[in-house]
């Protein structure tokens, strides 16, 4: 048991501001996985520059939504689909994890098949083979390796994301013509540009992530013998809080502007070329080679790979953390499988389907569609309930969210239900 350790100390020893990046930089990272990947760079060969824009959009939403779901991890010590539990019909709090469990699965297998195709492209031989080992490996270091040592892990893999910085320093950009995009995009405004800025919304602001941070706010606190929940020890809210807005602005900013590099490549390179027309990120890479060259080829399809290792642990164990959270088993990558039977068994059983889909004739654009849609049903209701948990004082105590957080929170959640709606409307036409 731990320590009662009830004094004002630090939420991190005295460091450098890097140094204190965790759950929120992780959390950015695995937001840009091959799914993400697939989406951005459509987008960017579909329509150029025309859809930057909206990365400076999704930015501030963003780190608002996460902050608040990082928020109630740290204040209240438990897990988002644990909160929410106690705070609303169970019912309610289940339809969501089921929704939540479907969209994950598709998006583990679609992730691992672009995993797989990836690794082909860059070895040859068998990419469902790849894809495999891929999921074994991620799936071997979330259960046999101890969280203080596996979360570094993840801090690595996000730093591979800089790939794609390097991709677009390796092709020729119009610099200029971004900068006016920006600033004044040329936009059709059809349906397609529309669809478009549906599926970016919906791939940047994901259920998965608000999950995942909670939960790695909890883990971290169980991992030390110094800090306790907020709710209990109000006297270390002023630097957790700091901490928490630090880590969650520069992993969504960090997410933001990889996505927005993302864009630029497919736009200067593919759309460039009149290679308007990409379905997958092997595709992408394919269509990269001769265009830009093999080591930008390289580098793009290694980074779909390493973001991908990322992705899928964070996509099978937000998974975990909401079933066992709604459970109210015990949970979280810090406990031993035989002392948390219900979370190791939803991580291994939802990877282990997952990787099943990339044996099966599913096609994965279309796996991925469907993903989308029950993401779209699923984030506005979770988001809205997140939103009200922050501001209970029944969970949350003295450190109910307010101010300029509450605000965006709810534009995030308004923004979401109008792409939502957007989408329904436009299932089924063009």
């Amino acid at each position: 048991m731990r320590p009662n350790k009830r004094v004002p100390l630090n939420d991190a020893p005295p460091s450098p501001w890097w140094k204190r990046l965790s759950a929120g930089l992780v959390t950015g990272a695995a937001d840009d996985d091959p799914s993400g990947v697939a989406t951005y760079s459509q987008v960017g060969a579909r329509f150029g520059y025309a859809m930057l824009w909206i990365v400076f959009i999704t930015t501030p939403l963003m780190i608002a939504i996460q902050m608040v779901c990082a928020r109630i991890g740290r204040v209240t010590g438990r897990g988002l689909a644990d909160n929410l539990s106690r705070q609303f019909p169970k019912p309610a709090v289940w339809s969501l994890v089921a929704m939540l469990v479907v969209a994950n699965v598709i998006n583990i297998g679609a992730d691992l098949a672009a995993m797989g195709a990836a690794a082909k492209l860059l070895l040859g031989g068998p990419g469902l083979a790849y894809a495999i080992v891929f999921a074994v490996v991620s799936t071997a270091l979330q259960v046999y390796v101890s969280f203080e040592r596996y979360s570094p892990i993840l801090k690595v893999l996000a730093m591979s994301l800089f790939a794609y910085v390097a991709t677009v320093f390796a092709v020729k950009v119009p610099w200029s013509e971004v900068a006016r995009s920006v600033v004044m995009p040329h936009a059709p405004w059809n349906l397609d540009y529309v669809t478009g800025l549906v599926a970016v919304l919906g791939t940047t602001i994901s259920p998965y992530l608000f999950c995942w941070q909670a939960a790695q706010e909890v883990e971290e606190l169980r991992e030390s013998d110094e800090r306790e929940p907020l709710r209990e020890a109000s006297e270390q809210a002023p630097d957790a809080l700091r901490r928490i807005a630090t880590d969650t602005s520069v992993g969504m900013i960090f997410s933001n502007v990889i996505a927005f590099f993302m864009i630029v490549t497919a736009a200067a390179v593919l759309h460039a070329h009149g290679k308007t027309d990409i379905t997958s990120t092997s595709e992408a890479a394919e269509a990269l080679r001769p265009l830009a060259g093999r080591f930008a080829f390289t580098l793009f399809s290694m980074g779909i790979i390493s973001t991908g290792l990322l992705a899928v642990p964070v996509l099978a164990g937000a998974t975990a953390f909401a079933v066992a959270g709604a459970a109210h088993a015990r949970y979280g990558l810090s406990c031993s499988p035989r002392g948390a039977k219900l979370f190791y068994g939803v991580l291994i059983g939802s990877m282990a389907l997952g990787a099943a889909l990339t044996l099966s004739p599913l096609d994965p654009i279309k796996a991925l569609y469907w993903s989308a849609v029950v993401n779209g049903v699923c984030a506005v209701p979770l988001m809205a309930a997140i939103m009200l948990v922050g501001r209970r004082r029944k969970a949350m105590g003295e450190q109910v969210v307010r101010g300029w957080l509450l605000v965006l929170g709810w534009l995030a959640t308004a923004v979401m239900g109008i792409a939502a709606i957007v989408m329904f409307a436009t299932m089924g036409k063009g």
